[in-house]
């Protein structure tokens, strides 16, 4: 066989396995088309990266893939944004029924976040007394903080037990701070929730068992017991919180779908443009 045969020989054979790959992509885009108009966006893209990876030749097939794809995860996040704006009305209303419950202290001139509190743990009802007082922002981040007043122990930290030696404390805060208040010397301390050495969840775990212990930990310790309205507080307010971080989280998570449906229309528009 001379070279100009085998040329024509290797041509055809060439030819006929790039024809045998086209048809083996168009099926491929074909199920992958089939699954997406069923709804099955996973499968519709197992197909469509199997097109891809296995058949980089079959340029047609992959064209339309590219854009198929395109239309699977545009009706993916539609169906994710729907899903998240049904998850806010509920999470809303849940909000709605015992916002009523609190109080929201936010000063406009100079807080763009304002903190809610349980209306027996406000400020002008508990001068000169020593408890933890629970907080949530308006973005679900709760807080404590440990309010002293008394002569000066310093502390910088918090520990709440019931009997036995059944306990959390906190870490030493990383916001501290001592000031008066009418002449009277009162020592603070912050504790963010999730860095709050699990007091937050022993109180609620606790709730019903009395005496809850409160002992604040500094050059010398004080120990007295949290008042029943104080454990209600920190329990309602942590309730709060899973409410508004989850509204948060949501929040996040919708504005993450309508840039993603954007970027994919953006890249719609520009490959109908080509």
């Amino acid at each position: 066989m001379n070279k100009k045969m085998l040329w024509l020989v290797a041509a055809a054979f060439l030819l006929g396995g790039c024809d045998s790959d086209g048809k083996k992509a168009a099926q491929l885009l074909e199920q992958a088309e089939s699954a997406y108009a069923e709804g099955d966006y996973s499968i519709a893209k197992l197909r469509i990266d199997s097109l891809r990876n296995t058949y980089p030749k079959a340029f047609d097939a992959r064209k339309a893939a590219i854009g198929l794809m395109q239309r699977v995860e545009l009706d993916e996040q539609r169906k994710t944004l729907a899903y998240l704006d049904s998850l806010m009305e509920r999470k809303q209303a849940a909000f709605d029924s015992i916002k009523g419950q609190f109080v929201l202290e936010k000063d406009t001139a100079y807080q763009e976040i304002g903190n809610y509190f349980y209306p027996t743990q406000v400020v002008e009802k508990n001068t000169g007394r020593s408890f933890l007082r629970a907080q949530v922002s308006e973005r679900g981040e709760m807080s404590l903080t440990s309010i002293y007043c008394g002569s000066g122990i310093h502390h910088t930290s918090v520990k709440v037990s019931v009997s036995g030696d059944t306990y959390a404390e906190t870490p030493m805060s990383p916001d501290s701070y001592e000031t008066t208040d009418l002449g009277r010397a009162v020592e603070k301390a912050d504790y963010k929730l999730g860095a709050d050495g699990g007091v937050v969840a022993f109180i609620v775990a606790n709730q019903d068992k009395k005496p809850l212990r409160l002992e604040f930990v500094g050059d010398r310790n004080y120990k007295t017991v949290m008042q029943p309205s104080d454990v209600k507080a920190v329990v309602a307010v942590a309730d709060l919180a899973r409410i508004l971080s989850g509204m948060e989280q949501i929040r996040q998570q919708q504005q993450e779908a309508r840039l993603k449906i954007q970027f994919v229309q953006r890249k719609m528009q520009e490959k109908s443009g080509e």
